[in-house]
């Protein structure tokens, strides 16, 4: 069989999607097995993380496997080494290899001279890992994705390129609400658009945050500034002034919405003090899920179970 990958949500079916949301609910249940035993999973990262390296790292030792954590320090990927070179050699001692990078171009290098499967754990361009996790929390809260919406408030980056794609793949409407300049690409729109379409799912992109909550069943924002755009910060909270979700703008969603938010928050930017403990927020469940989820995409991509 073909190696597999995992470096945007369309390297997924929307079948196999519902599958890794359904097997994620099973294994929170389950959180202990062998189908990793003997294994070895390279978690490669450029960037910090709590929930990504905590949840790649616990899930595989759950699973039986060794996690073998290296950062920018041990590797320097494509500074101290070329990206083609460890590559390369990590095919040699790994069964897979989880990358947190700077750039999307680092993964396709790594699929494209490596021999082993690769995960996305966070590029500029997606976040596929998060959109997961994301899924199964709302389908624990929801029961369901048919006839949802989502309301996406803030900016464009990579977390909500896979939270448009996953939640359209699953056949649930999705809207993006920011400013002008900062929205989503016409290109992720349009493949959203397209996996939406079968199950009768509508894909929009607005500037109005009050018009993107209207009758959302989830609410969701992320920061306006992500690592690696530290000079932008300034001219970005001047554009997103009015796109901080707090009670009242989540008020506006349909009855029981739920607000999510992948963390971590810059506190009296995209949220207030307090936001994430909101009784309608599934903040601290959706950090929760990144530990079922990447299991279950794991098992997919392996051919274990």
């Amino acid at each position: 069989m073909p190696t597999r990958h995992i470096l945007s949500v369309l390297d997924l079916s929307p079948e196999e999607i519902s599958g890794i949301v359904h097997r994620a609910v099973s294994l929170a249940g389950e959180p202990r097995s062998a189908a990793l035993s003997g294994k070895t999973v390279a978690l490669l990262f450029e960037k910090p993380s709590l929930r990504t390296r905590a949840s790649f790292d616990v899930g595989i030792s759950q699973m039986g496997g060794h996690a073998l954590y290296m950062g920018p320090d041990e590797v320097g990927l494509g500074r101290r080494e070329r990206v083609s070179d460890v590559a390369r050699v990590l095919s040699r001692y790994v069964d897979c290899v989880v990358a947190r990078v700077n750039s999307h171009s680092s993964l396709q290098e790594l699929v494209e001279t490596g021999s082993v499967p690769v995960v996305n754990a966070l590029s500029d361009l997606e976040h596929p890992c998060q959109a997961l996790a994301d899924l199964q929390t709302i389908y624990e809260h929801k029961g369901g994705f048919g006839g949802l919406r989502v309301a996406y408030i803030g900016d464009g980056n990579n977390v909500a390129r896979s939270l448009c794609l996953a939640a359209a793949s699953v056949g649930a409407s999705f809207t993006i609400a920011a400013p002008s300049g900062y929205g989503l690409d016409g290109e992720t729109l349009e493949a959203a658009g397209l996996r939406a379409a079968p199950a009768g799912a509508e894909v929009a992109s607005v500037s109005d945050p009050v018009e993107g909550v209207a009758g959302a069943d989830v609410v969701y924002t992320d920061v306006w500034t992500s690592m690696g755009q530290e000079e932008e910060s300034d001219a970005r909270r001047k554009a997103f002034a009015e796109y901080t979700v707090d009670g009242d703008l989540l008020a506006k969603a349909a009855e029981g919405a739920i607000f999510m938010h992948p963390m971590p928050a810059h506190y009296g930017e995209e949220v207030p003090e307090g936001m994430l403990e909101h009784p309608q927020s599934a903040s601290y469940e959706q950090a929760g899920n990144r530990l079922h989820a990447q299991k279950a995409a794991l098992e997919l991509i392996m051919g274990v179970s």
